[in-house]
């Protein structure tokens, strides 16, 4: 006798709870055809239903909210590696970041040989994800600049204290720079606690832009426990900061979602510190759609990532990649800033202004204090290089 294990179960309600619109995933598959077809079929299951499709109830679960192979096929120029377009019910998201993550990248993401090479999100998925909110055209308005990439530097090194940090923050907007960020690594250390930090820079920034005629900002690093970055950010905002350091991989990536969409209303410069093996195998996630439209989507007004010729490992192809994911069109989200860092000095600023065009955040952190003992003159160089 046949076991009906959903006695109850309506499926005409569940196709009326169904509207029909579906995002898509990009996965990158290794292995030979008849391999990566079991791990696209294995997919579709494993990050919606989770459960024997045999057993399945028929109608609208494996046929509506199961995802579904659009596509197939190998990778051009590729040796052993497939592309499998696999779609997904709007639905199954639940209008939740955290769950849209799960379903894009959930249980796969500990099976070998599969990495989500792109994603392409529906107008459901627009609906709740509206992305960053100032973009490109915004953070040019904040900071007053229109016809050149934008100078970005980090307050380092840890250990300086928040008095010290607040003099090169003032040398930092004295030369020119646009945006200064706290270093990745500066939270709530005792040698410079965050309060005493943020109002001290805050402080300097704004003196120096009276004086000098700037419009640089401050940027502190507000990750945190998740009971305090909202806190955090809220504080740094009154105290004068002109925008909020984030790093996704430590506390989120709706971190940034609830940060973009809250009443702070300054822009959010996302760091990688901590994903980034992510996107350095065949597995996880690759660049572009890590470090562009992830950040993206999430509301990262900037996306700070490794660049090619420096101190890691990214190749120029990934880097253009990444720079093409965030300013590309992508729905109605707003294009960001790709911020290209991780060794850069000002040798590397012609190069980087030519591959990635005015649209840019040039990050230059230690390597400015290698090219002479006066640091506003160091900067000066800087703006003349990018100019």
């Amino acid at each position: 006798m046949k076991r009906v294990f959903f006695e109850g179960y309506d499926d005409g309600r569940t196709r009326r709870l169904i509207g029909g619109g579906r995002f898509s995933v990009v996965y990158r598959l290794y292995g030979d055809e008849q391999t990566a077809r079991g791990m696209a079929e294995d997919i579709c299951t494993e990050q919606t239903v989770e459960f024997p499709v045999r057993l399945l109830p028929p109608g609208a679960i494996p046929q509506e909210i199961m995802g579904r192979v659009e596509d197939f096929r190998p990778e051009p120029e590729s040796d052993g590696r497939y592309l499998a377009t696999i779609s997904f019910a709007d639905e199954t998201a639940a209008m939740e970041l955290t769950q849209f993550l799960n379903v894009v990248f959930g249980n796969i993401s500990i099976k070998r040989g599969i990495q989500v090479a792109r994603i392409y999100p529906s107008d459901g998925i627009y609906s709740f994800l509206s992305g960053p909110r100032f973009g490109v055209s915004g953070l040019r308005g904040v900071v007053g600049v229109f016809d050149r990439p934008l100078l970005f530097t980090a307050i380092k090194p840890m250990g300086l204290s928040a008095r010290d940090m607040a003099a090169l923050a003032s040398r930092f907007a004295e030369g020119g720079v646009d945006v200064i960020k706290d270093d990745h690594g500066l939270t709530n250390q005792t040698f410079a606690p965050f309060e005493e930090r943020v109002c001290r820079c805050a402080d300097a920034v704004r003196e120096a832009n009276a004086k000098f005629g700037r419009k640089a900002i401050y940027v502190p690093n507000v990750t945190a426990p998740a009971t305090q970055i909202m806190a955090r950010a809220s504080h740094a905002k009154e105290m004068g900061a002109g925008g909020l350091l984030v790093t996704p991989g430590l506390v989120g990536l709706d971190a940034i979602r609830s940060l973009s969409g809250s009443d702070i209303g300054i822009p959010i410069f996302a760091h990688p510190a901590f994903i980034g093996s992510y996107a350095l195998g065949k597995e996880g996630i690759a660049c572009d759609a890590l470090f562009g439209t992830l950040m993206r989507l999430s509301g990262a007004d900037a996306t700070i990532f490794p660049n090619y010729g420096g101190r890691f490992p990214l190749s120029k192809t990934e880097c253009l990649a990444i720079a093409d994911a965030a300013r590309e069109k992508l729905g109605t989200l707003k294009p960001i800033f790709p911020a290209p860092a991780g060794g850069m000095e000002l040798r590397n600023v012609r190069e980087m202004t030519l591959s990635y065009g005015s649209d840019v955040l040039v990050l230059i952190g230690g390597g400015l204090f290698g090219i002479g003992q006066d640091i506003v003159a160091n900067c000066r160089r800087f703006l003349d290089e990018v100019k």
